[in-house]
Formats: C-alpha cells, sequence, structure tokens
C-alpha cells in the first residue's frame, strides 16, 4: 500500500499564477466548508496538524499545496457551502474552481469529502456534475463515519449513491479521522490514479 512519507506544506496561493510548482502529479480534495477535510488529509499523510483545521467554516478561502514523498502533491482546495460569505467570496471560488480544474495539466483525480450524517446537499451535487463535466477521476467519501451506527452508515452509503447516481461498482468509501477508517481504500485509490498519471 502507497506510504506517505515526508508530507510537506508548500505555499497557499488565491490565484494558480501565484504557484509556479514542479510538473508532479496532484490530488486534490474538496468538499464543503467543516466537512472535515484537514483532519482527513492530515491522517492520510500521518501528521497530525500538517494541514491547519478551522473553527471557522468558510475560513479557508486558498489552495493549499503539500508535497508528498518528494513525488506527487496533494492540494486542498477551499471549502464551499458557507452562507455567512458573502457573493463576492463565493463567485471568487467558483471562478478560482474553474480555473483549477481547467488549467492543473497534472490533476490525477478529486477526493470529495460529503458528511456520512446528512444527506449530499445541492453544493455536493454541484462539485460531482463539475467534477463529471470536467472529466475528472473521482472518489466520494464519507466523512465522520465514526460518529455512525453500522446501520446508519450502511444507509448513508446507500443514500449517497442514489443522490449522486453512482454507477453499480463505485461505492463511497466511509472514512473516520479519528479511527482510521477507510484510510486503506483511499490510499489505495490515491496510488491507482498517480500510476496512471505517471503512465
Amino acid at each position: 500500500m502507497l506510504e506517505l512519507k515526508n508530507a510537506e506544506f508548500v505555499t497557499s496561493v488565491f490565484d494558480l499564477k501565484q504557484f509556479k510548482g514542479r510538473n508532479l502529479p496532484e490530488i486534490a480534495f474538496a468538499g464543503r466548508s467543516n466537512v472535515g477535510k484537514s483532519s482527513m488529509m492530515n491522517r492520510l499523510m500521518g501528521r497530525k496538524n500538517l494541514a491547519k483545521t478551522s473553527q471557522t467554516p468558510g475560513k479557508t478561502r486558498s489552495i493549499n499545496y503539500f508535497i508528498i514523498s518528494n513525488g506527487f502533491y496533494f492540494v486542498d482546495l477551499p471549502g464551499y457551502g458557507y452562507a455567512r460569505v458573502s457573493k463576492k467570496m463565493r463567485d471568487d471560488w467558483s471562478r478560482l474552481m474553474a480555473d483549477y480544474f481547467t488549467h492543473s495539466q497534472k490533476l490525477c483525480g478529486v477526493v470529495q469529502l460529503v458528511d456520512a450524517r446528512h444527506n449530499p446537499t445541492e453544493l455536493d451535487l454541484q462539485m460531482h456534475e463539475m467534477l463529471e463535466s470536467y472529466g475528472i477521476y473521482y472518489i466520494i467519501v464519507l466523512t465522520k463515519a465514526d460518529k455512525l451506527s453500522n446501520n446508519q452508515l450502511a444507509q448513508s452509503v446507500k443514500k449517497s449513491r442514489e443522490k449522486f447516481g453512482l454507477p453499480p461498482d463505485l461505492y463511497p468509501v466511509p472514512f473516520s479521522a479519528v479511527k482510521g477508517t477507510g484510510k486503506k481504500q483511499v490510499l489505495q485509490w490515491i496510488e491507482w490514479r498517480i500510476k496512471e498519471c505517471k503512465g
């Protein structure tokens, strides 16, 4: 299984022109504000506070790059769906996402995070449609799985599959940053995408 060693923060940018990184594969993480992106990334990277967690929803408006094992990037995309940000900030977010998905030459896949405790929101569905429209490989991960019983989690997986209209061979992956549930499956998917990108 893929091991993430020597994970380091590289930079935060508000415009893709600000980042002249190396020509390495990228795995991006997308999800609603406070869905648990930072906690998940920290768990995958084996670093407690490398990706900063925020108690203020909507605070992270930049794209954050982390280099992993000197061979590929994790890209933390700004959270979406927090009502108390201005219309201008929401518009800026939309432009930044479209710019990233259009111009990132080495984007190998996107991990879309959805809170397992709730049905996918309209914004979750819009993000999914955006990934589909750009032809981007993705995996849907249901975060905070430890907060649900096994039966509740099974229902969450079923409802998410229906809402996203996933084909029979695609299943959302339940994930817990606390217990490590789902870490193996997510890392296997990331490893597959990076190998495919490198050809």
